[in-house]
């Protein structure tokens, strides 16, 4: 923890990326505007049958310049931080964002124009991008001082965006050449599940579980529970990708395997709220950050059960109506929530180190808790507390207007975060902390930062 005036202050990590992860947030938080901005002005398109290409532009919007993009960007900073990695800027990591910016902007542009062709080679440059940043990580993470579970989530989940990014450019390619065997919606929908199941929340998961327990914070749990987590979880997505493709009866099972993996972790997050520890000083109550995890825990809850009823009922318009709100409720509801909320604690705390970097880790930074503007936290949560209820009821009864409204209210909700952000990062001088005296002998640097 951050304890500004004792006897000992925590260092920071030697290195800790700036530039990367900050390119990686801006344009996640570009993506996520534009796909809020996009739904909003023509809710319409948005509210009927979801296969089509302006819906597939903006859910890819959502999950890979959002969901994606964040990830990658939060990777510099809990990596060194929570999950003690080596992960430092190189000069080849501005060129891989930039061929999976230009891969993301192609292939919304062409979904949105419905050019099948270019959409193609756009998506071959965001799985070349994926893959080289994933690759990272997981060579890092297997050399990070952190436990087996924890280890093997995240080295799964890459190894899963590997296989659906794979899959994602054959389905791109079946648009003008027609190799892939089977139903159209069966390929896409097993491809879409082990992106957001097997990628993205088997990483926040990963990562969850070294960061939830410093936020908290809570003693870290023990015993071997994660580790029948990730067997779960990583036999659930695989079993239920298979299943989806080949349209076969045991996506039930494998929903059900999945589900249960996520009925573990959530024991283990009951575990840490019984299991409390002091609070860090500059702590404020209520904790937004804190408040939006629980939000997209909840909507994680509706997501799953929408998902387990979309796998036993039987195909009508109904389910198609409640296969959209399922989206809305996993996609946005969900991860691209408990995303938001991870930047907004992970963000402040780098800014705390590049500040003590600065000063040469003599001059303390103010604590990371009071970082934010505390109005623009509220309203950001308000946002995401009305618009995502709005848009899942929209897309579930197929009401424009009400698709409109949530679209517009998370627009809104997305540019405060991007200003209170801003506003944050100008607000904290970094020069300011350069060529300063060291303080006096009561501040000593400490080998680890504690958090």
């Amino acid at each position: 923890m951050f304890r500004s005036g004792r006897r000992t202050l925590a260092a920071a990590p030697t290195r800790l990326a700036r530039l990367v992860p900050l390119l990686y947030f801006g344009t996640a938080h570009v993506s996520l505007a534009l796909a809020c901005a996009l739904a909003g002005v023509w809710p319409r398109a948005v509210a009927g049958f979801f296969y089509h290409s302006w819906m597939v532009a903006i859910v890819h919007l959502v999950t890979l310049g959002w969901i994606t993009f964040s990830i990658l960007g939060a990777m510099y900073l809990a990596g060194p931080i929570a999950l003690r990695m080596k992960l430092t800027e190189r000069k080849s990591d501005y060129a891989i964002y930039a061929a999976a910016l230009v891969g993301v902007v192609g292939m919304v542009a062409h979904f949105w124009i419905e050019e099948y062709r270019g959409m193609a080679w756009s998506a071959g440059m965001v799985v070349c991008g994926v893959l080289w940043m994933t690759a990272r990580i997981v060579r890092a993470v297997h050399q990070a001082a952190v436990r087996p579970a924890t280890r093997r989530l995240i080295t799964l989940a890459c190894v899963n965006i590997w296989i659906a990014g794979s899959t994602g450019l054959l389905i791109a390619c079946d648009k003008t050449a027609h190799v892939l065997p089977g139903f159209v919606l069966s390929n896409v929908f097993a491809h879409a599940h082990l992106a957001a199941l097997g990628w993205a929340t088997m990483m926040v998961v990963g990562v969850g579980s070294r960061l939830l327990p410093m936020v908290l914070p809570a003693k870290m749990p023990t015993g071997r529970a994660m580790d029948a987590a990730v067997i779960l979880l990583e036999t659930g997505v695989l079993g239920l990708f298979v299943a989806l493709l080949l349209r076969s009866g045991w996506a039930v099972l494998f929903g059900l395997t999945f589900a249960a993996g996520l009925g573990v972790c959530a024991s283990q997050v009951a575990w840490m709220l019984r299991h409390p520890v002091s609070r860090p000083v500059g702590v404020r109550s209520p904790d937004f950050a804190l408040l939006r995890a629980a939000a997209a825990g909840l909507w994680l809850v509706v997501a799953t059960l929408a998902g387990l009823a979309l796998l036993v009922l039987p195909m009508s318009p109904r389910t198609l109506h409640l296969a959209a709100a399922y989206g809305a409720a996993g996609l946005v509801g969900f991860l691209a929530q408990i995303v938001a909320a991870m930047e907004a604690r992970l963000l402040p705390m780098a800014v705390w180190f590049w500040a003590y970097a600065a000063s040469g880790y003599r001059v303390p930074p103010p604590s990371p808790h009071t970082m934010r503007d505390r109005t623009l936290q509220a309203i950001v949560f308000a946002g995401w507390t009305a618009g995502v209820p709005l848009l899942t009821a929209g897309l579930f009864l197929e009401s424009a207007r009400l698709v409109g409204a949530g679209a517009w209210t998370l627009f809104a909700a997305v540019a405060v975060a991007t200003l209170d952000n801003a506003f944050m990062l100008t607000r904290v001088n970094l020069h300011a902390y350069q060529d300063r005296p060291a303080p006096g002998p009561h501040f000593q640097r400490t080998a680890r930062p504690a958090l």
